[in-house]
């Protein structure tokens, strides 16, 4: 008697073998490899002698290939059935093993078409189910050809008209199961370059500034850096007024539109002054809640890069709260009172309108007003008088402190000429301004006065805010008030930018209600000034990296646009560097082995736009300079830290 031989299914697949005993509920088998296994009887699909375990699949495999599994679901019975059933139906006699054998692997190949019900036995899908699911297969693969055409397209440097719309979508958390992404990764990857280098070559991104550009929108402004509709700020106009005498200025750069502060001087009959410190008041036109309130919560910051911003509040609203020249504006107010020695021997917090003389403009009083100037007599200028009172008075202030105001080092300016949708064709302009000016302590000195000031009334009212403390050289912000060591005071909050800064605007909500005795908006430990403090620091440590990113573009776009292929590189820490004359760190092979200050020249080999890298390599060493302090946080505005640097309190402005 011949050997009988069995068919079984074992871990999801078909295996044949030799029967050695057969114990009813289990059998002993041997594999064609040699392997003896023990498998139990209901695994057994079909017991045969002819042909050997080994050959049976390999004969039944082409036989399964020709099988229509179309045909065999028209003619397989309702309900559930057994594969050696339809078997005999289809072949119209006994089906010989390899031809059972060859209808079980096509019944088991088609699941969309047959259900399987467990040892051998299978339903046939229902009509509706099998024509969606027949749908889906011709969709998947319409998909799949649509996709290799667009790969093909992509390949040959050609962006396809199906493709452009979702470009954008690749710089920021890009849905992979879409088949135009995994068209671009596949393109990407047959290519073997980045995302952003194939929408370069392909013409989906015009050039590496509208990748870095595009990247940040598409992460932090999902819907468009456009303003939803909202209702014009009405600020109130019962206010009082200042009188007559205050005749109040700001000192901004030429391009500020954003006036958050002004100050004012009027002489006192025992030979003092009155100080007047003033911002602006959108905590006045912007009630907690409303539409516009929504939208400062929601950007949380003015964004700066050169040669544009993104406000926080929309030019209607900017517009009315601002401190426009020649303009009754709104504004909370700190007067100080000061003897001739120019101590302080008063102070008084007001919510008032006030004149605003003038909006003086950096670059047109330091020509004037400057380190040198101030020691000599100075030129008949408007406001002159002014300015030099208050820059004494800042120096004594800061005496007072103990600490510097304003902070040292160079301030870069950057000037773009022309078209940014072709940034390659723009002129770049990069100024320096040495940091610590008359102007810089004298504005810096008087907001961290007002700040200082200003956050101490609310603490001792135990009216909830968003201070900022340091401690140990850290600095972080808190809802209690703790000591700011960096500035020398026993609490500090920003208060003074609340048209550029959500944190200064929630500030000044609490200030006028806390100067109205009215109930603040927000309570002590409350939940929503929690979650605020929280979204105002990521997103302002974000928009700090992104205005250094794009800083650090313009930089190169710099060295380009003027040919310069070596330059003088002064050693920070480790491998880190920076160009004498540009706000630009490098990493230069090398630079580990000299010390902090040492400077080197370097020449630049390559200019990546895309990684946003200057390589360089060390051509000659020079003699050694101290490098400057690290910053201390002010109030006023200041210019952008270094790439590699923690963020300063104020972005530049635009």
């Amino acid at each position: 008697m011949m050997n009988e031989n069995v068919l079984f299914e074992e871990s999801g697949g078909f295996r044949a073998g030799c029967v050695l005993a057969d114990n009813d509920a289990a059998l002993q088998v041997e594999l064609p490899s040699g392997k003896r296994s023990k498998i139990k009887s209901a695994q057994v699909l079909l017991r045969f002698q002819n042909p050997a375990p080994e050959r049976i699949l390999k004969e039944a495999e082409p036989l399964a290939a020709d099988i229509d599994v179309a045909f065999l679901w028209e003619i397989a019975s309702e309900g559930e059935f057994a594969f050696l059933d339809l078997a005999e139906d289809y072949y119209g006699h006994t089906p010989a093993a390899p031809e059972a054998v060859s209808l079980l692997l096509a019944l088991h190949g088609a699941p969309v078409y047959f259900q399987r019900k467990g040892k051998g036995h299978f339903r046939k899908a229902p009509a509706d189910t099998l024509r969606a699911a027949l749908a889906g297969i011709e969709k998947k693969r319409q998909q799949a050809l649509a996709i290799e055409g667009w790969v093909q397209t992509l390949i040959a440097g050609e962006l396809p008209a199906e493709l452009a719309p979702h470009a954008a979508s690749l710089l920021a958390r890009p849905d992979r199961n879409r088949p135009e992404i995994k068209a671009f990764e596949a393109a990407a990857a047959a290519l073997s370059c980045s995302l952003p280098e194939l929408l370069l070559k392909t013409g989906g991104l015009k050039s590496p500034y509208e990748l870095h550009l595009k990247r940040f929108l598409a992460e932090h402004f999902p819907g468009g850096a456009h303003f939803p509709s909202f209702d014009p700020p009405l600020p109130p106009d019962d206010l009082p007024g200042a009188g007559a005498e205050v005749r109040a200025f700001s000192i901004d750069d030429a391009s500020t539109t954003e006036v958050d502060d002004a100050f004012s001087l009027v002489a006192l009959s025992d030979g003092g002054w009155r100080i007047g410190i003033h911002i602006a008041a959108p905590g006045l036109a912007l009630a907690h809640g409303d539409t516009l309130a929504a939208i400062a919560r929601a950007r949380l910051s003015t964004l700066y890069m050169p040669g544009q911003k993104i406000t926080m509040l929309p030019e209607a609203a900017v517009s009315a709260c601002t401190l426009a020249a020649e303009r009754d504006c709104p504004a909370v107010s700190l007067y100080l009172d000061v003897d001739a020695a120019l101590n302080v021997t008063a102070q008084d917090s007001r919510i008032e309108r006030v004149h605003i003389a003038a909006n003086l403009r950096r670059h047109e009083i330091e020509p004037w007003f400057n380190a040198a100037s101030v020691q000599g007599a100075l030129p008949d200028k408007p406001f002159r008088d002014e300015l030099l009172l208050l820059w004494r008075f800042a120096g004594a202030a800061e005496a007072r402190r103990g600490k510097p105001a304003a902070a040292q080092g160079d301030d870069y300016n950057f000037t773009i000429d022309g078209d940014l949708d072709a940034p390659e064709n723009c002129r770049v302009h990069i100024s320096v301004r040495p940091r610590g000016s008359p102007l810089d302590k004298l504005v810096a000195e008087l907001m961290i006065l007002a700040n200082t000031i200003w956050s101490g009334f609310l603490a001792e009212r135990g009216i909830a805010c968003l201070y900022r403390a340091q401690v140990g050289g850290k600095a972080r912000v808190t809802t209690a008030p703790q000591a700011h060591e960096g500035l020398g005071v026993a609490q500090y909050a920003w208060m003074t930018s609340p048209l550029r800064r959500y944190c200064d605007l929630v500030n000044q909500w609490q200030l006028i209600a806390a100067l109205r005795n009215t109930t603040p908006p927000f309570a002590p430990r409350s939940a929503e000034l929690f979650a605020a403090l929280r979204d105002f620091e990521l997103t302002y440590a974000a928009y700090a990296e992104f205005q250094r990113r794009m800083e650090r573009y313009w930089c190169l776009r710099y060295l380009a646009q003027e040919r310069i292929d070596a330059a003088v590189l002064v050693v920070r820490r480790d491998e880190l560097a920076c160009f004498e004359t540009l706000p630009l760190f490098v990493r230069l092979p090398g630079a580990r082995s000299f010390p902090p200050g040492q400077r080197l020249k370097a020449a630049i080999d390559h200019l990546d736009f895309l990684a946003l890298e200057a390589h360089c390599r060390v051509l000659e060493v020079l003699d050694v300079r101290t490098p400057p302090e690290s910053d201390e946080e002010e109030a006023s505005t200041v210019a952008p830290p270094e790439p590699e640097a923690a963020p300063a309190a104020e972005p530049a402005p635009a």
